[in-house]
């Protein structure tokens, strides 16, 4: 990428971005050497840098004072990303990180991470002028903060928090940014730590023990960037090492499932749906929602995708979390979607004075979905813990009544109309999915037997399961259309009738199957990605995943490969995947990364490596 000095005009395309992450929160970082995003008390939680979402609404640039071109990568198996830019009087590299707890290695990687974003510039080739500005605005960029400057630590403070950057080169405070303008020669180098207290810092944190104290001058910023970069790269490192995925496509697989360890927060063991608020699934549209939340939904697809990459320790963890956050329940529906400590109201509102990205308002913080009924829960939970049926032997007593009742609810909820899996804000209907993942969680319990019910639950759960089943195959049916419909009785075709293979309600190889699978990828499907229903703005990453998977299941093999090849070369040079994207243009879109994407990367590539070797 060729491009000028930044001035803070805003932010480019999302698949410009790279991926920080520490355990608690995550970073984005742009081609041009800009933190756009970044959340230091945990993912949820207000920005500091949301140039994102606004051009003044907060950011921290270092890069070339001349015209540079990028080429950038992480180191191996980390979440350390290192931009290299090359100008017409030499080159630099800029290395980024956000710290983790000194000596934290394994599955130890990011429980207790001290909120303390890194950057380093080397020298690597002739001489080069370097600028920086640094602009925090707190509150999603409602708030300036007060500067304070004085040897070599900059203090930014607003009410009860404030965010220290230590700067081995001095910078001037003017009007709430700090600037300032080095040279660097091949084999000098410049560092850069910046620490968040107060209410940015959040509980369980550690400062980064170095063996040097931050702000303790340029020295001590130099020793404590160095440690926590090399402490950075060990700790990703040993987490990767400590998985030896054994299947296809193992490099895509790997790197997804570190992107998948860094959305996760570790302090729970929760993975969130996305690092990012209100990016657009069309530019200039409203579909803008917050993802920065964990839905049962993603459960069961996180679980199978742990367990694909050779992580059933963290898949413990996620149902460990899941059976905490549900807890008792009764004869009220299971919330849909959680905080990630288990927090339940999420109740939306906008952030007005945001532009937004590409100007697409609204801008939200927090998700309603939260109080929508979505039957389809009840299966992805139920489905889970049979994955996870030899983890839970002898089941735990609050486990078995967890699955009883959501059996239970099953039995009855099948029947009702819901919001659907893509959250419909208007009404309800009898979406086919959710029927399906009823089904699921009555068929899994049956599976289950006497160790989640006697024998008369037992049988009521199994009749249940043959009613729904055959109520499914008949109202699900359009012989019109030749297809299974996306809700009951309807016309209109929608993707999420895939998921009928994959959890076993019907062979890829049945006939009516087939012709669904052949119509949904015929109508939806544009340069090997599927559309959720017709009119859907661009293609769904997880959908396209999921042709991958009946494709293989149908015994397509050679077929399934080759749009799983196309798909895995759509991510950004990265390896990263948003939630959508533009079949015309390639451009990535909605919220970023996204965890479902690389969820179904996963899935995929164990489900071409069983169809391989059977």
């Amino acid at each position: 990428m060729r491009t000028k000095p930044d001035a803070g005009r805003g932010t480019g395309r999302i698949s410009d971005h790279g991926f920080l992450a520490d355990g608690r929160s995550a970073a984005l970082v742009d081609r041009a050497g800009t933190v756009d995003w970044w959340c230091p008390a945990r993912f949820d939680a207000p920005a500091v840098f949301g140039r994102l979402l606004d051009a003044a609404a907060g950011h921290w640039t270092i890069q070339p004072d001349a015209d540079f071109r990028t080429e950038r990568g992480y180191l191996d198996d980390t979440l350390v990303l290192r931009t290299v830019f090359h100008t017409g009087q030499g080159s630099v590299a800029v290395t980024d990180a956000l710290a983790l707890e000194t000596g934290a290695r394994g599955h130890d990687v990011g429980r207790r991470s001290p909120a303390v974003l890194v950057r380093v510039v080397e020298g690597l080739a002739g001489t080069v002028p370097v600028r920086l500005c640094y602009r925090p605005r707190f509150g999603y960029g409602r708030v300036t903060p007060y500067l304070d400057g004085q040897d070599g630590t900059i203090r930014a403070t607003g009410g009860p928090d404030t965010l220290t950057l230590h700067s081995s080169v001095p910078l001037t405070c003017d009007e709430g940014e700090a600037v300032g303008r080095f040279v660097l020669r091949a084999g000098e180098s410049e560092r850069f730590v910046l620490a968040a207290s107060g209410t940015y810092a959040g509980s369980g944190s550690v400062p980064p023990d170095t063996g040097t104290a931050v702000g303790a001058g340029a020295d001590g910023t130099l020793a404590t960037a160095d440690a926590a970069l090399a402490n950075a790269v060990d700790g990703w490192r040993s987490w990767a090492h400590l998985h030896e995925y054994q299947g296809r496509y193992p490099e895509q697989v790997r790197r997804s499932a570190l992107v998948v360890q860094g959305m996760t927060y570790q302090r729970s063991g929760a993975v969130v749906a996305a690092a990012t608020t209100s990016l657009p699934e069309e530019p200039g549209g409203d579909r803008n929602y917050d993802y920065r939340f964990v839905w049962l939904r993603d459960f069961s697809l996180t679980l199978q995708a742990l367990w694909r990459a050779a992580c059933p320790d963290e898949a413990v963890r996620q149902f460990d979390w899941v059976a905490r956050a549900v807890g008792r329940v009764g004869d009220e529906p299971v919330p849909i979607m959680y905080g990630v400590e288990g927090e339940r109201d999420l109740t939306e509102h906008r952030l007005a004075w945001l532009a937004g990205y590409a100007d697409s308002r609204p801008v939200l913080v927090g998700n309603d979905a939260w109080l929508q009924r979505q039957t389809d829960v009840l299966g992805e939970i139920l489905d889970a813990a049979w994955l996870m049926r030899y983890y839970l032997d002898p089941m735990p007593p609050s486990v078995r009544q967890l699955l009883r009742t959501l059996a239970d609810q099953a039995a009855g909820a099948w029947r009702l109309p819901d919001a659907g899996m893509w959250e419909a804000r208007d009404a309800e209907r009898h979406y086919v999915a959710s029927k399906v993942q009823c089904w699921t969680a009555l068929d899994r319990a049956v599976r289950f037997g006497a160790r989640l019910g006697d024998p008369a639950d037992v049988a009521r759960w199994a009749a249940e399961r043959d009613r729904a089943r055959d109520t499914i195959l008949e109202r699900a049916w359009n012989a019109r259309l030749g297809a299974y419909a996306g809700a009951f009785d309807s016309d209109e075709l929608d993707a999420s009738v895939l998921i009928m293979p994959l959890v076993g309600f019907l062979p890829a190889t049945d006939p009516r199957m087939r012709s669904t699978m052949d119509l949904v990828e015929r109508r939806l499907s544009h340069g090997g990605l599927l559309r959720r229903w017709s009119g859907d703005p661009a293609g769904f990453v997880l959908c396209s995943f999921w042709l991958v998977g009946c494709l293989a299941l149908a015994g397509e093999t050679d077929r399934a490969s080759r749009l799983f090849e196309g798909l895995a070369a759509r991510t950004n040079d990265l390896g990263l995947f948003a939630e959508q994207i533009d079949p015309a243009s390639g451009e990535q879109l909605g919220n970023f990364p996204q965890a479902f994407s690389h969820i179904g990367l996963i899935i995929a590539a164990g489900q071409l490596t069983d169809a391989a070797r059977s």
